[in-house]
C-alpha cells in the first residue's frame, strides 16, 4: 500500500531580495532524498526574486491584470499574464512591510526549475519542486493551494482509456497531480503557522528526470474553457463574425439564446419578440434570393450601374455563408393608440427599443456559448419580401437577420476606444 509523508520546513529566516533559496533550504536541514517533492509558497519565491514592491494594492492589481473576469464590491477575479484566474491577480499584502505588496513570480515555472537545479547540484539527488498560491473555486466554498509553478513533477496524469475496478473505460478523467500535492502540503504549511514550505515523500513515481512542462500544463486553453466568460466578460463576448466553420449549430444553444432574448424588458408587459430559425439550406436560399432580387431592383431604381450594384450586394454575402439564420421579428400588437403623431411615434419607439434589447440578449447568449453571429439589417429594407419568403403572419415585422455559426477563426482584439466623447453626465 502506497503511503506518503508531508513534513513542514520550519526555521526559515525572513527572506529578502537576492536570497539563495537553495542555501536556505539546505540550512533548514530538510534531509531531502531522491524522489522527494519540495512544495513552497509563491510568496517566498517572490521575496527572493525582488517581487516585493512599493505600491498601492489596487494599482498593483490593475498592473498585473490582463482580463477582468468578475467583480463584486471591491473583490475582483482576474486573469493574470501567466494565464491564472484568481482573486486580486495574486497580489498579497499580508506578511509584508507597510506600503508594500508581493506580486506573483514573473515566471513561476522558471523559478521552480532554478530552485530544483540548485538543490540537485548541491545534493546530487533527483527531486521535484512545486510553487503554490491560494485559489478559490467558483462552485466551492473556501480556498486551497494550487500549483502555479512546477519542475521535475508530472503536473497532470491522463487516465483516459484506462479501466476502473469494474472494467469501465475512463473517458474524461485527467488528474491534476501537482494541484493535489499542493493542496495536501498546505495542510502542513498553513497560512498562519510561519511554515512556507513542505517536503512530500512517497510520490517518487511523479518525479521526473527532466523539468517537464511545468504548471503551465494545468492552465486550460481558452478554446476548451466551458466557463470562459465571467460576469464582466459576457457583454464583451459578442463580436461580429462573418466567417464560419462547417460545424453544425447546436440547436439547444440556439434555444437557450432565444430564451435569453425573452428576458429583455418590453412595453406594457407584452411579448413583442418573434424569432424565425431558418435551418434548412433551401429555406435560406429562398429567403436570400428573394431579398437579393428586391435589393437589386431598389438599386436600379436609384440609377446605379450593374457594377455599382454588384459592389453593394456583396455586403449581404456573409449570410449566404452562415450555417443558420435567425430572423428576429417585432409584433407590436400591444401598442397603445394615440390621436396625435408625437405620442404614436413614442409608442412605436418603445417597441423598437425593446426589440433591440431582445436581439442583443440573443447575440450575447450565442457568444457566451461559443457561437459567432452577425446582425445584418437587410430584411428591414424588404420586410414584406421576407414575410412572403418565410410564410410569416402579416403582423410579423422582420427586424434584420442574424447569421449564426461557429467562428472559423478567433476575432481580432477589440480596438481601444475612449468613450468619454460619447458620454455626458448631468
Amino acid at each position: 500500500m502506497t503511503s506518503i509523508s508531508i513534513t513542514g520546513v520550519a526555521g526559515l529566516p525572513e527572506v529578502t531580495a537576492g536570497a539563495d533559496l537553495a542555501e536556505l533550504m539546505e540550512a533548514a536541514a530538510l534531509g531531502l532524498r531522491d524522489g522527494d517533492i519540495l512544495v513552497i509558497t509563491s510568496k517566498i519565491i517572490s521575496k527572493a526574486e525582488g517581487r516585493l514592491v512599493q505600491a498601492e494594492r489596487e494599482q498593483a492589481i490593475d498592473d498585473e491584470t490582463v482580463r477582468l473576469v468578475a467583480r463584486r464590491g471591491q473583490t475582483r477575479i482576474v486573469e493574470t499574464r501567466h494565464g491564472l484566474v484568481l482573486a486580486a491577480a495574486g497580489v498579497d499584502n499580508s506578511n509584508t512591510p507597510p506600503g508594500t505588496v508581493a506580486l506573483l513570480p514573473q515566471d513561476p515555472d522558471a523559478s521552480a526549475r532554478r530552485l530544483r537545479k540548485d538543490l540537485a547540484d548541491r545534493q546530487g539527488i533527483r527531486i521535484g519542486v512545486i510553487i503554490t498560491d491560494t485559489l478559490g473555486r467558483p462552485w466551492r466554498a473556501g480556498q486551497t493551494d494550487a500549483a502555479i509553478g512546477a519542475a521535475g513533477v508530472v503536473p497532470v496524469r491522463d487516465l483516459r482509456g484506462q479501466a476502473d475496478s469494474f472494467g469501465n473505460v475512463l473517458e474524461v478523467t485527467i488528474a491534476a497531480v501537482a494541484d493535489e500535492i499542493a493542496a495536501a502540503a498546505d495542510l502542513v504549511k498553513g497560512k498562519t503557522s510561519g511554515i512556507p514550505a513542505a517536503v512530500v515523500r512517497g510520490l517518487a513515481e511523479f518525479v521526473t528526470a527532466e523539468d517537464g512542462p511545468g504548471a503551465a500544463a494545468l492552465i486550460r486553453p481558452a478554446s476548451e474553457d466551458m466557463f470562459r466568460f465571467g460576469s464582466a466578460d459576457v457583454p464583451l463576448a459578442r463580436r461580429t463574425i462573418r466567417e464560419f466553420s462547417a460545424q453544425p449549430v447546436d440547436a439547444a444553444a440556439v434555444r437557450q439564446a432565444i430564451d435569453a432574448a425573452f428576458t429583455a424588458p418590453a412595453p406594457h408587459h407584452s411579448v413583442p419578440w418573434r424569432f424565425v430559425v431558418v435551418e434548412s439550406g433551401q429555406a435560406r436560399r429562398e429567403l436570400l434570393d428573394a431579398m437579393l432580387s428586391a435589393w437589386q431592383a431598389d438599386l436600379r431604381a436609384d440609377g446605379m450601374t450593374d457594377q455599382q450594384i454588384e459592389r453593394r450586394v456583396r455586403r449581404g454575402e456573409p449570410l449566404r455563408r452562415t450555417p443558420l439564420i435567425i430572423v428576429p421579428c417585432l409584433v407590436a400588437d400591444a401598442a397603445h393608440t394615440y390621436p396625435d403623431a408625437r405620442r404614436s411615434a413614442a409608442e412605436r419607439a418603445m417597441f423598437l427599443v425593446s426589440m433591440g434589447a431582445g436581439v442583443q440578449n440573443l447575440l450575447i447568449s450565442l457568444a457566451a456559448q461559443g457561437l459567432g453571429s452577425c446582425w445584418v439589417s437587410s430584411t428591414l429594407f424588404c420586410q414584406q419580401v421576407a414575410v412572403s419568403a418565410l410564410g410569416l403572419p402579416p403582423d410579423w415585422e422582420p427586424m434584420g437577420a442574424v447569421g449564426v455559426g461557429y467562428p472559423a477563426a478567433p476575432p481580432p482584439p477589440r480596438p481601444d476606444r475612449d468613450i468619454s466623447a460619447f458620454v455626458r453626465y448631468a
